[in-house]
């Protein structure tokens, strides 16, 4: 196993790091531009959402099947292959001019996503460590963070100082430069074992996952977190760019900068769960999360700043101690659990837009607020029925220890 500081923990942790980077910086790249999209193709703010819904649904439903196929012939040629794709899907684009043919290829784009993001982590986890794994995984994780970022951010501002086409060829450039980095860089595994298992195995395992009551609320949770989360910077990036605000759009695309109160967050989450309990921290988080949904009502600049600030806190809080909370109680295939995790994680930040954004089309900000606060609602509940079930749990098992004991 590769031990921590080796030159081959930093390649390791370099390319990971940097593939992560370069794919949530395509998987967001054109949240941004949906005004500008909505109004060169004449549609609503629903109907736009389809180029961001369209990656995010693909890239959810093709976890779980690729993660399966890495396990047969590898996680670097799974992952090498979809990152080669990214830059090719977005040159594809550029031949095409119709709405349609755009939300096809972004389908495309999330597929290829999807290829690195199901099994990085899995690729790590068997070459690395024990310490070497926990200290890769937080850069792993700022590098998501960061990557969603840079996308968002060099979207919006390419997009609103040149034209949309220039900030996706743009990206390519710099993917395809990153892609080929990531190639040279990253080690061929030495201590991955092809498995055989059955698709029926596999499905067996998933079954277990909704049957266990512990880990499939928390994955409700996430659900219900992102579509939240990812959801209402959208509506934001309409709020701020139409009226009384009207900021052009690459100015608008600066807000994505409030998701680094997520990144210190994510962070505090793992301190928070060494000493104090997961469930009451998902709680706390939701809570903020809400709580900077309705401070972002006032109609201020700067109140809008601090709300998606407490927004993109709470939310990654709750995503961080949900995401932990499903590996630590899945009982068997925890590796299916974690994917199905962001399965359910991904659907909910798709179809959270398609709510929140009618919402706004049909009722302005307080039509989103009414939305915003039945998912959080929602939420709050799963979040009661997971302390109950785990209190039950704790209870079971501890009358089974003592039972064991007296026996």
């Amino acid at each position: 196993m590769v031990t921590f500081g080796t030159p081959e923990y930093k390649r390791i942790t370099l390319s990971l790091a940097l593939g992560s980077f370069l794919v949530f910086s395509n998987l967001y790249l054109l949240q941004p531009m949906l005004p500008s999209f909505a109004a060169k193709f004449a549609i609503s703010e629903t109907q736009v959402n389809w180029l961001f819904a369209s990656t995010t649904l693909a890239l959810s439903f093709s976890l779980l099947p690729l993660a399966i196929l890495s396990e047969s012939i590898g996680r670097k040629p799974v992952m090498i292959a979809g990152l080669f794709a990214i830059p090719a899907i977005s040159a594809l684009m550029l031949f095409g001019d119709s709405f349609l043919f755009l939300v096809v290829c972004r389908a495309l784009m999330g597929v290829a996503i999807a290829a690195f993001a199901a099994v990085a982590v899995a690729y790590m986890a068997e070459e690395l460590d024990k310490h070497a794994f926990s200290m890769a995984i937080g850069t792993y994780i700022a590098a998501n963070s960061l990557g969603g970022i840079a996308g968002r951010i060099s979207g919006g501002l390419l997009a609103d100082h040149f034209s949309v086409n220039v900030a996706i060829e743009a990206m390519m450039v710099v993917t395809l430069i990153g892609v080929m980095s990531v190639y040279y860089l990253l080690p061929k595994q030495r201590n991955f074992i092809s498995s055989s298992s059955s698709w029926r195995h596999h499905n067996r395992a998933i079954i277990g996952h909704f049957k266990n009551q512990r880990v499939w609320f928390a994955m409700l949770i996430g659900s219900l977190n992102f579509a939240l989360f990812v959801n209402l910077y959208s509506v934001m990036g309409f709020r701020l760019v139409s009226a009384p605000y009207h900021v052009p759009v690459g100015l608008a695309s600066l807000i994505f900068v409030c998701y680094l109160g997520g990144t210190f967050s994510s962070r505090c989450a793992g301190h928070w769960s060494k000493r104090y309990s997961s469930v009451l921290g998902m709680f706390i988080g939701s809570v903020i999360s809400m709580a900077g949904m309705w401070v972002a009502a006032i109609e201020s600049i700067t109140a809008i700043l601090i709300g998606l600030l407490l927004i993109s806190f709470g939310a990654f809080f709750t995503h961080t101690l949900a995401y932990g909370w499903v590996g630590q109680n899945a009982t068997r295939a925890k590796a299916t659990a974690t994917a199905l995790y962001l399965v359910h994680y991904y659907i909910g930040g798709s179809l959270g837009g398609f709510l929140l954004l009618y919402c706004w089309q049909h009722g302005g900000w307080s039509s989103v607020l009414v939305g915003g606060s039945a998912l959080y609602l929602a939420m709050f509940a799963a979040i009661a029925y997971l302390k109950r079930i785990g209190e039950r749990f704790d209870t079971d098992k501890s009358a089974h220890t003592t039972n064991l004991r007296r026996s």
